[in-house]
């Protein structure tokens, strides 16, 4: 984000966007996968990317960020191509969370507000990326109507004081497309108001999808394959299933 937010705008977003993404504590499903880590919460996997006052606001109210140091060159590639309005951070660690003080881009995580070609926002899209990863990618089905609520409520209120984020999240919907195209794959999305909805590839025809249109990947794709992979870590198996209705 590199609009026109202020640090007490950002603790507006924090008020507003509380909802928990689930009953479940999705982190003890893939974190037997990452060194008892869940993968948003690792840097080594995803590096939190804030706002310069969103960081600002932090620091007023928590030793939980610092800033974040590159520890290869991928790192470093990202870190040198932010925009200048922006940092990247990081915490002490998923057993010293604060709620209240996670960004804004932890509270959404995986998702990001989807733009259809016609610059209306639909609903929720994934980062995809994080597909064979994220336990909560393969299981959009449990995410709860009020965090779905809460998220199109916050980032409307960012995109109305910050036009490049929305310009940002217009692009990355453009992105992930274009990747729906070359892998011939439909988008698939929660809707802004509940339900599920997958635009096509190649024509973006939105269309509405069913529970059963939704796709695991991964590990995450059979009990079976979920204890091998575990197993294959070293990792231990959660007490309970990963595998839920």
């Amino acid at each position: 984000m590199t609009g026109d937010m202020r640090p007490e705008d950002f603790k507006t977003v924090y008020d507003r966007f509380q909802a928990s993404v689930s009953r479940f504590d999705c982190g003890r499903f893939c974190s037997p996968l990452n060194g008892g880590q869940p993968v948003c919460c690792d840097t080594a996997h995803a590096i939190p990317i804030v706002d310069k006052p969103e960081f600002e606001l932090l620091k007023g109210r928590t030793d939980l960020w610092h800033k974040y140091k590159p520890t290869d060159a991928n790192a470093r590639k990202i870190v040198a191509e932010l925009h200048k309005g922006c940092m990247a951070i990081e915490c002490k660690g998923a057993r010293f969370c604060e709620r209240d003080n996670r960004t804004l881009a932890c509270r959404a995580f995986p998702f990001y507000p989807y733009f259809t070609k016609q610059g209306e926002l639909i609903g929720l899209g994934t980062y995809w990326t994080f597909a064979d990863r994220c336990w909560l990618m393969s299981n959009m089905q449990v995410v709860e109507r009020q965090f779905i609520k809460e998220f199109i409520a916050a980032y409307e209120y960012v995109f109305e004081r910050d036009p490049e984020e929305l310009t940002a999240m217009k692009k990355h919907s453009a992105n992930h497309r274009r990747q729906s195209t070359r892998l011939n794959k439909p988008i698939l999305l929660i809707g802004r108001k509940g339900g599920f909805l997958k635009v096509m590839p190649k024509t973006a025809e939105v269309r509405p999808a069913a529970e059963k249109d939704l796709v695991k990947y991964g590990p995450y794709k059979s009990p079976r394959a979920y204890a091998k992979a575990v197993k294959e870590y070293g990792g231990e198996m959660p007490k309970q299933s990963p595998f839920v209705d």
